[in-house]
């Protein structure tokens, strides 16, 4: 039970197959306690039913709009109030319109551009700075983002998510330079490709999956849950001495030249 009497606040969870639900079941399944957020009534009953599927004393779920900052204080002063402190921030959100993921990355509108690098890339910054308090208060924390190779490198397709996500990885290190001073430590995961409810608005993505199949080391694509097993190694104490790091769970893809 690595994180027993630990607490965890998790953004993104959206159905069973988003890559957040696969953390929360390794974090919870460490022994961690966790409070999730939903945005729109259309998912809440669902993400009501994944957070009461974890047992224990009940899970807290709020409704959160993370463009939004008063929501943002809500959501965290709750925690706050319901867990004194916070000890795991998930952060597994991002948001491109459906045109933006197709065609040419030169025809992104100016308010399509701000709309990605807002919800997939500046929320990270307003989430930290409201769990950073919360945090001190637990002597410490960590901080833990999903990225993608499309940050790193022009996929084609990915667009203006690939450049809100190159953003949100260099985001990881400022905030892992600022905030190492208090024992918070702030780490990014890239996953391959996996079959999320965002994935699906990707032009192409089918094939994207069969060239990682072709071209990656293992041969293979990666499974949610062993991205949730990083999660977890993250946040827990055996990754103490590690910060401002991207880790590829990606069947080592990111590592071939061609």
């Amino acid at each position: 039970m690595l994180l027993q009497g630990k607490t965890g606040l998790i953004f993104g969870v959206a159905n069973k197959r988003s890559i957040a639900w696969a953390i929360a079941q390794a974090l919870a399944g460490a022994g961690a306690r966790l409070a999730f957020t939903y945005q729109g009534e259309r998912i809440e009953s669902g993400v009501r039913e994944l957070a009461a599927s974890l047992g224990g004393d009940g899970s807290l779920v709020l409704p959160c709009d993370v463009t939004k900052d008063d929501d943002l204080d809500t959501v965290f002063g709750e925690v706050d109030r319901q867990f004194d402190g916070l000890d795991i921030l998930i952060h597994s959100v991002a948001f491109a319109a459906k045109e933006d993921l197709e065609g040419r990355f030169v025809e992104t509108g100016r308010s399509n551009f701000l709309l990605a690098m807002d919800i997939s890339a500046y929320s990270l910054t307003a989430m930290v700075r409201r769990a950073e308090p919360l945090m001190v208060k637990r002597r410490g924390g960590s901080v833990v983002t999903m990225t993608y190779l499309g940050g790193e490198r022009a996929v084609p397709n990915y667009n203006v998510m690939g450049v809100a996500k190159a953003a949100l990885d260099a985001s990881v290190r400022y905030l892992a330079a600022e905030l190492g001073t208090a024992n918070i430590r702030v780490n990014a995961i890239s996953a391959g490709p996996l079959r999320t409810l965002a994935a699906r608005a990707i032009s192409g993505f089918t094939v994207m999956e069969e060239h990682y199949e072709k071209r990656a080391p293992l041969r293979r694509n990666v499974d949610a849950s062993e991205v949730g097993q990083t999660a977890l190694f993250l946040c827990s104490p055996m990754a103490t001495g590690i910060t401002g790091e991207i880790v590829h769970v990606d069947a080592g893809y990111h590592a071939m030249g061609f």
